[in-house]
């Protein structure tokens, strides 16, 4: 993953299609893929069945989230899109209950490539079919494929909607296309994405942020990320007890950060008493917006005196998963994400 701290911003005309070279594959292949994905995943894979590209968490037996899976189904098997620096754990992980299903589960991140198109403004209107040399999917058929080159709408009918998709295929069938990417304009790319990324909501795991959160504390119960129907799965006995108890005690927020050092997995103390761990970054001129796991409720108001920006004093961090490192006081401002924070 490229430094998420830098201060790239996208000068003149953001690409309408680039590669996003964060990102890596998983793919699943055989008989029994969306059977063992259907045991694993949060989500109810069938969907995938009937073509539509899917949302889920792969967690561990204790709930707690070890990747968020961009799902496609690809003709060449269940495509898994990811950050790069997480796939082989995942992989390593997802192997090991394979048993005696027939499925096999590979890193094809060298074998193909992931674009993102209309990376900058989710509000602009795709490109009408071949104008970029691809398919655009419409409301009616979320994911299209031709000559192996598969195009993903993000969002549902049961997540906000978006004019972004996901682009994959190996770099063959994309340069046959006249698609190809330099690597001086994938950093406006990347940010660009990242930034879409956090205005939509749309939670990210990273190796910072591993196993830090159950997946309400993510916000994928109010975006389609989990189906509480379809049966057992790893993890879901915490997931499910965390939705029907009414203990969840955490949410993923949208913020504004003043300029400082910041990181993903960097724990956070807000002067009005909120704390968490930031979860995706992506800088906007001097500040930066974010996504964090904050706690619904305020540990008691921080006097706007001892604030110090992104230097400042440190507070304790009450996040029970992922170490006792000390907080940042900080004083950001809750910017609005574009869905209900009432369950699906």
């Amino acid at each position: 993953m490229n430094n998420p701290n830098g201060t790239i911003t996208p000068t003149g005309t953001t690409p309408t299609l680039g590669r996003l070279s964060q990102f890596g594959l998983v793919r699943f292949s055989g008989p029994d893929n969306l059977s063992f994905l259907q045991g694993q995943l949060s989500n109810d894979t069938n969907r995938l069945a009937a073509g539509a590209p899917l949302l889920a968490a792969y967690s561990t037996p204790q709930g707690r989230v070890a990747a968020v899976l961009h799902l496609v189904p690809h003709s060449g098997g269940v495509m898994a899109i990811l950050p790069r620096e997480i796939v082989l754990p995942t992989v390593e992980r997802l192997r090991k209950y394979v048993l005696r299903a027939k499925v096999r589960i590979e890193d094809v991140s060298d074998q193909f490539e992931v674009f993102g198109r209309n990376c900058i403004d989710a509000s602009d209107a795709p490109p009408a079919d071949g104008a970029d040399g691809l398919p655009a999917p419409d409301s009616g058929h979320a994911y299209v494929e031709r000559d192996g080159i598969g195009v993903a709408r993000l969002g549902s009918d049961r997540q906000p909607l978006t004019n972004r998709h996901w682009v994959i295929g190996t770099s063959q069938d994309l340069a046959a296309r006249g698609i190809v990417s330099t690597s001086t304009e994938e950093p406006r790319v990347e940010h660009a994405w990242r930034l879409a990324d956090i205005r939509a909501g749309l939670p990210q795991i990273y190796a910072a942020t591993r196993e830090m959160f159950v997946a309400q504390m993510l916000n994928l119960d109010l975006i389609d990320g989990i189906s509480f129907t379809k049966g057992c799965f790893t993890g879901q006995e915490i997931i499910a007890r965390t939705q029907h108890l009414g203990r969840i005690k955490r949410r993923l927020y949208r913020l504004r950060l003043p300029a400082g050092t910041w990181a993903v997995g960097q724990a956070v103390h807000l002067t009005d008493g909120r704390s968490g761990r930031l979860t995706e970054l992506a800088a906007t001129g001097t500040e930066f917006e974010a996504l964090a796991v904050l706690t619904l409720e305020t540990g008691g108001s921080v006097s706007a005196a001892s604030t110090a920006g992104a230097g400042g004093a440190s507070g304790a961090d009450d996040m029970t998963a992922g170490g006792s490192a000390s907080s940042t006081l900080v004083d950001a401002a809750e910017l609005p994400l574009p869905y209900s924070s009432a369950p699906l």
